[in-house]
Formats: C-alpha cells, structure tokens, sequence
C-alpha cells in the first residue's frame, strides 16, 4: 500500500509502467469534468472508473481486495477514511469473484484520513475498506484507477 500526495506521484513511477500510467493520467486530467464511469486509459490493462456517492458509515463499508489489478484511489472532492490490513489477517466473507475481481472480507485494520490531493495505492492482496464517513455522510466524488499487475 502505498499513501501519498499527487504531487509526489513521479517517486512511484518506477514501481511499473502501467502504474506510471495511472498516476500520470490523475496528474494530468481535469477529474472534476469527468463523465461518470469507466475511461479506457490502456485497453483493459489500464482504465479509470469515476463515481460519486455518500461517504458510508463503518458498519456499511465493505472490506474488499483484488488478485488481478491494483487499485489508485484519487478523491476529487469530499474526504473519508480508507482502511488498510494485509489480507492474510482478514477473513473470506464473499469468496473471489474472477469476472469482477473482487472478494469481500471481514477484520479490523488501519485507517488514513483521505482528502482531495491525496491518493493510495492498493496492490493485489492488499486489503482495504474505501468509503468510510469520517464525521457524517458527506457527498464525495472520487477515481479508482484500475492498473493490471
């Protein structure tokens, strides 16, 4: 996992070509005219998905991980708390689904408050809990850049 400032994103790009990729398009686009949904960055190795909804309470925010693709989570606007664990301390609540490449879990982990200019990098097996509410649901548009491993 990584968690850093945009600003800072040019430290990771040696990590992988395709993760440079992503970081470079958050860097680089206007996210607040985005249409909602997915934007193909790289066939299907690179792609960024662009929503906004209402930072969720601890109890409805799911616990998730990926085996495929790495996640950047970028908010353009609002702010919510996104918890981290290593997967191996998690438990299976939804086994993995290959077609989404998803699986849910249950535990407890870490969480950093996220605001506007900051992004984190979930790797596969990472574990992680986006969409936390921090003080109250507040509305919050966000980019998850998916970026194939």
């Amino acid at each position: 996992m990584i968690a850093d400032l945009l600003e800072n994103a040019n430290l990771y790009s040696h990590i992988n070509d395709r993760l440079a990729l992503g970081l470079n398009y958050l860097k680089n686009t206007d996210l607040s005219k985005l249409e909602l949904g997915k934007h193909v960055i790289k066939e299907d190795k690179v792609f960024a998905l662009v929503s906004e909804y209402n930072s969720k309470n601890p109890e409805d925010a799911k616990w998730e991980a990926h085996e495929k693709y790495a996640d950047i989570q970028f908010l353009v606007s609002g702010e919510e708390k996104m918890g981290y664990a290593p997967l191996n301390t998690m438990q299976v609540s939804e086994v993995y689904n290959p077609d989404k490449d998803i699986m849910f879990l249950k535990g407890t982990g870490d969480y950093i408050t996220v605001k506007p200019g900051t992004f984190l990098v979930f790797f596969p097996k990472d574990a992680h809990q986006p969409c936390v509410a921090i003080k109250g649901n507040v509305p919050v548009r966000k980019v998850v850049v998916k970026v194939m491993m």
